[in-house]
């Protein structure tokens, strides 16, 4: 926890795909201070044109590099938030060479009674985290 859930044009290398996902937990594991086998993620692949990402008029070029990020999470301030989108940005485009322009995150939060990690059970209300 949290939960990442990857968009991206198909056609990756499945190397690129790992490296993609290993700078973004890096970037969590900073940010967000979460415990280094704390690690949920999704990859969904997309054809081109199956994956339109435009700019809400702030004049951002996108290129097939795009990566939108969903990220379900608990509750985290706003400097947490803004540190991960500048750590998230630096190591994409150090690591994938993948632009600031090209990566869109969005944060769903939610509490702890939303989670269950196995078992039929909410780990975070009987305390087992």
């Amino acid at each position: 926890m949290p939960l990442l859930r990857f968009d991206l044009v198909e056609g990756r290398s499945p190397a690129e795909i790992q490296t993609l996902l290993d700078a973004t937990h890096e970037a969590m594991l900073e940010a967000f201070q979460v415990p280094p086998g704390d690690r949920y993620q999704i990859v969904h692949e997309h054809p081109p044109k199956h994956l339109i990402v435009e700019d809400t008029g702030l004049g951002i070029p996108r290129t097939d590099k795009c990566v939108v990020l969903q990220v379900t999470t608990r509750p985290r301030s706003r400097e947490m938030k803004e540190a991960f989108y500048r750590l998230l940005c630096g190591r994409l485009q150090e690591k994938c060479g993948i632009p600031a322009t090209d990566v869109v995150v969005s944060m769903v939060t939610n509490t702890d009674d939303d989670w269950s990690f196995g078992h039929g059970r909410a780990q975070f209300l009987t305390g087992e985290l």
